[in-house]
This record gives structure tokens, C-alpha cells and sequence, in this order.
């Protein structure tokens, strides 16, 4: 059935003779039920017992409740309501999140964003699974690195940055997508290992446990912005390198 403007008359196809049109009030109506009065031809007579024209049109939101879509992020595939078609791209896990490096502005999904990462600028990148911890070398000079998971296809990006404190680097964990809702969630746990020393070849640790923010922009977020991970001074090796493990564990409630 094709529903026209208000007042416009329409034919169904079922009963040709049957009449409809749409008052103000946003009621279909059929030829009988219309109130004809001079000059306010198109009330009906829900609105003249009281319905009023300042009403929602509960014809077309009815129609519209039930349209689905498509989301247009490529690969994604789902079809969602066409009310809550926003809500979904917002955290969509396709959507399109931005390079970290600030001078090249490419954007993408993020299995691809990894991928140009990685092979274009380039950045090192370690496989993980959720729930293993992996101890890495990280430099100073360059606290950055991607965790890939293959699991799910998630990345992870470690930030680092110098604060104005006595600790000479402090490190955080963003994961790129689009949101953190709907879950997962993840939560990252770094610890940090010092050279064995005395007494008895004991080893200073500093560890942490924190949530993982989710970005699609993760080079514009701060470790400043961040719950992150302080780094002393003496538990750095002579080769300027922080001795790191890390963990990655998914949260599906």
C-alpha cells in the first residue's frame, strides 16, 4: 500500500473503490470516516473527538520502525533498524578509525588500518592471545607497538610518552575501533622487570592493571589522557630498553 501526502487520495489495491487519505493528524482515514466541514476538509474523526493535529505521524513511524538497512561500513554486512542506524556506526567493529601517525591521514577498517601500519611506516607488530602474557624489549627512543589478535582481529596500540616526572617514560594501551560499547571490553596488564640485583638476585617490579580505551583516532590520544604505567629509572637495562610483559585480556561481560 503507498501512503500519499496528507489530504492526497490513494487506491488500494484489494478493494479499488476504497478511498484513504492522511489527515494532519497523521491518521489514514477512509472516505467514510472522513468529517467534511467547510474549510477543514481533510479532519478525521479520531481528530474530531479530540485527536488533534499536533500529533506524531503514527502511520510513517510504524513504516519506518520496520524498515531495515544495511551498514554501509564495507565488510560489516548487518542490517539494523533504520531508527538505530546511527547508534550501530557509531560502534560498529568495521568502522573507519584514523592512522596514528599524524602526517598521513589514510583510514580504514581496523584489520586493514593494521595492515598499513605496519608495512607502511612501519611499526612492529606481535601476535597475541587474550589471556598471555608476551615480554617484549621495548626502546625509549620509540615506545610504540601494535598487538594484533587473532582471535578477533583486534589492535592494540601501546603509546608512550615522557611526563614531567621522575619516571623517564610512562605506557598506556588503546585499542582502535569505534567504541567501547557493545563488549567486548578488554583490560591490560603491564609489569615491568628490573635488572636482578642484590640481595639474593631479587628483581624490582612494577606492575599495573587498567581498563583499554577504544579510539578511532588512536595518534591524537595522550598518554596524559590515559590510566597509564610509570617506568623508574632503575629498571631500565644499560641499552635504554624497558623489559615489558603484556596482557591482554577480553571481557565479554
Amino acid at each position: 500500500m503507498v501512503v500519499h501526502e496528507e489530504g492526497e487520495i490513494m487506491q488500494t489495491e484489494q478493494d479499488p473503490t476504497m478511498e484513504l487519505s492522511m489527515c494532519k493528524g497523521g491518521h489514514l482515514a477512509c472516505a467514510d470516516c472522513r468529517v467534511e466541514h467547510p474549510g477543514n476538509q481533510r479532519q478525521c474523526q479520531k481528530c474530531e473527538h479530540g485527536g488533534g493535529f499536533d500529533v506524531q505521524n503514527t502511520s510513517v513511524d510504524a513504516v519506518l520502525s520496520s524498515v531495515r538497512v544495511e551498514c554501509p561500513h564495507e565488510g560489516c554486512g548487518l542490517y539494523v533498524t533504520y531508527h538505530k542506524l546511527v547508534d550501530h556506526q557509531s560502534v560498529c567493529p568495521l568502522a573507519p578509525c584514523k592512522c596514528l601517525m599524524p602526517v598521513c591521514g589514510n583510514e580504514g577498517p581496523p584489520p586493514v588500518l593494521s595492515h598499513h601500519i605496519s608495512t607502511v611506516h612501519p611499526m612492529p607488530v606481535h601476535r597475541i592471545q587474550y589471556g598471555k602474557a608476551i615480554q617484549l624489549q621495548v626502546p625509549l627512543s620509540e615506545p610504540q607497538l601494535l598487538l594484533f589478535a587473532e582471535e578477533d582481529g583486534h589492535t592494540f596500540f601501546l603509546v608512550g610518552g615522557v611526563l614531567d616526572i621522575s619516571a623517564p617514560i610512562a605506557m598506556s594501551v588503546v585499542c582502535i575501533r569505534a567504541g567501547a560499547s557493545p563488549l567486548p571490553h578488554y583490560v591490560a596488564k603491564l609489569r615491568a622487570n628490573g635488572l636482578p640485583g642484590e640481595p639474593k638476585g631479587r628483581t624490582n617490579t612494577v606492575k599495573v592493571e587498567m581498563e583499554v580505551t577504544s579510539s578511532r583516532d588512536p595518534g591524537d590520544v595522550t598518554v596524559q589522557e590515559l590510566t597509564f604505567f610509570t617506568v623508574p629509572p632503575k629498571l631500565l637495562a644499560r641499552a635504554k630498553l624497558v623489559s615489558l610483559h603484556i596482557q591482554i585480556d577480553k571481557l565479554t561481560s
